[in-house]
């Protein structure tokens, strides 16, 4: 896996910030944000149905995943860890495409929701996009990861106008970095399509 622009994160390491990135590997998505930046405590904000996957479910909260709640009663104190990890200066990975489609090379729709938690704390916000292609050898892709922001979200803005300004400017940057994907390992196709 090679990283692409790495140096937009360095004057944002005495500070927390969010990652966005799309989710394109089972397991590789969990370990992206550790190598993104090795020297800072990451964090990833998780499904819950992750926590039942054989060897590694258990493992997951360990490893630095935050788990999102399934209740409303649970969201306080889910805001709470949130809150608290920007504060310690801590980066926070979302993959607000939530479920993984492996090697898929455009972005999925998602939600402006998906922008609360760096409205909420007027922190900083990185894209992360994977990309593939094709490899001199072996039938799988090699692995490119750009990085790119920061994006602020705008002052002068409500906080839902907030969120969907982020959300706009973060997808469209993602959109237009997922074009540096040269090779499809694995081709998707709408139901009732003919391969």
């Amino acid at each position: 896996m090679t990283f692409k622009n790495r140096r937009v994160l360095k004057d944002y390491q005495n500070q927390g910030y969010f990652l966005y990135g799309n989710h394109t590997q089972p397991v590789g998505d969990v370990l992206t944000p550790r190598h993104i930046s090795p020297f800072k405590s990451m964090y990833t904000l998780a499904s819950p149905a992750n926590l039942g996957l054989p060897i590694l479910g258990p493992m997951l909260t360990m490893g630095g995943a935050i788990i999102v709640p399934d209740s409303w009663r649970k969201l306080r104190e889910f805001d709470r860890i949130v809150k608290k990890r920007i504060d310690q200066k801590h980066g926070i990975m979302i993959y607000p495409e939530a479920h993984v489609w492996p090697y898929y090379t455009k972005i999925r729709p998602f939600p402006d929701s998906a922008f609360h938690y760096p409205v909420q704390q007027q922190a900083p916000s990185f894209c992360v996009t994977t990309t593939y292609q094709k490899r001199k050898f072996g039938s799988k892709p090699r692995r490119t990861v750009y990085i790119d922001g920061p994006f602020l979200p705008k002052a002068n803005l409500n906080k839902k106008a907030q969120q969907e300004q982020l959300h706009q400017e973060i997808y469209n940057c993602m959109v237009k970095r997922s074009r540096s994907s040269t090779y499809e390992y694995i081709k998707y196709q709408k139901k009732g399509e003919e391969a």
